[in-house]
């Protein structure tokens, strides 16, 4: 494998040099939380990949954000400025879903190695876990009004609710949350095309009605490009969702002559093509929430179950505000299992390389959660279009810094052609993506507070992504990609095979074995290990980027996890 391993067989194994608490330990609920998804794991079909990724895009906060930004801005520059940044959202997302699902990676192993280093990628972990927060709490707001409307539940109760609910789900990891997502699926679709039907039906003049709707605020029926500008900002805080589809995407099966077809068309559609029918219900929610404005009042028409709620009651009558109810509860269920699943994760790997500790990614669902109850209980959907207004300006830095590296940097050979995430083989920082990304982020914020006129503050988010994708190829050729790695991977250093890259070894610490994307040649253990174990290890001081590679055994065929 490295040119120069034994022909021997792999050893007998020793006693392990670690142990792992037993929610750590237990594939099935950790999901390969900080690891390579291996392919003996990928057990699922592109479709059902597909179908549970899509499955998390149910939240309803699309309503609210939509209806925010028509209402603020007019039906104009509002709708504009949605369709711009979904084809923001769809273009940076295809080559993240695709690397993603071909290297059974999630966002926080793939922005590694795609320019941030080691410790650099840690930064990023705290801005997608914040995105997985910030939406929790959303979501979690608009079932808590859900609770209040419809069974007299005080808010401050319907918070703790919402949270509480979606646990058993999250904790229990990819194969619980998929059978939710598909035994959900039909009523969902039924629940969100029910409105727009009857409004269909029975008030068709109401769409002319909507296209010259001005706003609430004098922002008028014409196109304005401050407007669309701040709109678009608002809209372009949902680019982060590209990194929960991902933490699906990794269990995608490996692309095969036979599956090609099932293989692109699950990725595109469950990694970038969400955002095609979330701006399709963010246009929906501004329609609902002007049709329900003269009777329900700007406040309520921002929360999603009461322009929904009037919208089916002639067709439902006294069964509408029970129908409408289960709707947002369902909706709610789906997204925020998803937010807490992937905040799980991206906590996870935050904190593993901090404390270089892993009691197991169940204990970081109640985190996430609990961060997010926290953000409830002190008001956050009151102040929702600054949340994420703000957000977008860091977040569209670090998906452009990502996608700047995929289709730029990479076919250039200025960065590995294949994702390097472990450890072992990267620098701790990589100024090229990560430092792309601060400076993106700084400018952007500094115009976004108005620094540079207000123009530039409604464009602040573009000017995010334009600086980082213009900085991360100037960087890397500047630097001829030497940043990208510490020491060349001596384990895989050609092109392999698929048998060979599914060959396991076991790892000298934790004695568990691992195919050989997830295995690094450690100096200090003289032997194989694995990524975590490498990323836990607080002793050896990164010891393998001084020393020469270490020889390993011949590899043996994967064997079955249960």
């Amino acid at each position: 494998m490295t040119g120069t391993l034994p022909t021997t067989g792999t050893p007998e194994a020793a006693p392990p040099k670690r142990t792992y608490a037993p929610l750590a330990a237990n594939e099935n609920r950790e999901d390969y939380s900080l690891r390579f998804a291996p392919h003996s794991f990928r057990r699922w079909s592109p479709f059902v990949v597909a179908t549970t990724a899509l499955g998390g895009i149910a939240y309803l906060a699309d309503f609210a954000i939509g209806a925010s930004i028509v209402l603020s801005y007019g039906f104009t520059s509002g709708v504009l400025a949605i369709l711009a940044a979904a084809l923001v959202i769809f273009v940076t997302g295809v080559p993240i879903a695709h690397a993603c699902a071909k290297y059974g990676v999630d966002m926080d192993l793939l922005t590694r190695g795609a320019g941030f280093g080691y410790f650099g990628s840690t930064l990023t972990s705290l801005v997608y876990a914040s995105f997985t927060v910030i939406f929790f709490s959303l979501e979690g707001s608009i079932m808590a009004q859900a609770f209040e409307l419809a069974l007299s539940i005080p808010l401050p109760i319907g918070y703790l609710l919402s949270t509480l609910i979606v646990l058993p789900f999250a904790l229990y990891g990819m194969g619980a949350v998929a059978k939710m997502q598909a035994w959900t699926q039909p009523l969902w679709i039924a629940g969100l095309v029910l409105p727009f039907v009857v409004v269909a039906i029975r008030e068709p003049g109401k769409f002319a009605e909507f296209a010259s709707f001005g706003g609430t605020e004098g922002a008028g029926s014409g196109f304005s490009a401050i407007g669309f500008g701040f709109g678009m900002g608002v809209a372009l805080s949902l680019i982060g969702q590209i990194g929960e589809q991902a933490d699906y995407l990794r269990f995608m099966p490996e692309k095969t002559s036979s599956n090609k077809r099932a293989w692109w068309g699950a990725v595109l559609a469950a990694g970038p093509g969400w955002v095609i029918l979330g701006a399709a219900k963010q246009i929906g929610g501004a329609l609902l929430a002007f049709l329900a404005l003269g009777v329900v009042g700007k406040a309520h028409a921002l929360e999603p179950i009461a322009p929904y709620l009037e919208a089916v009651k002639p067709a439902l009558g006294p069964a509408a505000l029970t129908f409408a109810a289960l709707f947002v509860v369902v909706s709610q269920i789906k997204i925020n299992t998803t937010n807490a699943y992937s905040g799980s994760l991206s906590f996870a790997n935050f904190f593993s390389r901090v404390l270089h500790r892993h009691p197991g990614r169940v204990w970081y669902v109640l985190v996430n959660c609990g961060i997010a109850l926290a953000l409830m209980e002190f008001g956050a959907f009151a102040f929702l279009n600054k949340i994420l207004g703000f957000y977008s300006n860091v977040a569209i830095a670090w998906i452009g810094a990502v996608c700047a590296d995929l289709v730029i940097v990479k076919p250039l050979g200025l960065s590995p052609r294949y994702i390097e995430f472990k450890r072992a083989y990267l620098p701790k920082i990589n100024p090229v993506g990560f430092g792309s990304m601060i400076v993106a982020s700084a400018l952007s914020i500094t115009a976004y507070f108005g620094a540079f006129g207000q123009f530039m503050a409604a464009f602040s988010p573009l000017l995010a992504l334009v600086v980082a994708m213009v900085l991360v190829p100037a960087l890397a050729a500047a630097t001829k990609g030497r940043t990208y790695l510490a020491r060349p991977n001596s384990v895989i250093r050609q092109k392999l095979s698929p048998e060979e890259l599914r060959a396991t070894h076991i790892c000298t610490v934790c004695q568990d074995e691992f195919e050989l994307p997830d295995i690094a040649d450690c100096a200090k253990q003289s032997g194989a290990i694995c990524s975590l174990c490498c990323t836990l290890d607080s002793t050896c001081h990164d010891l393998c980027q001084t020393a020469g590679p270490v020889d390993l055994p011949m590899p043996t065929m994967p064997t079955a996890r249960p």
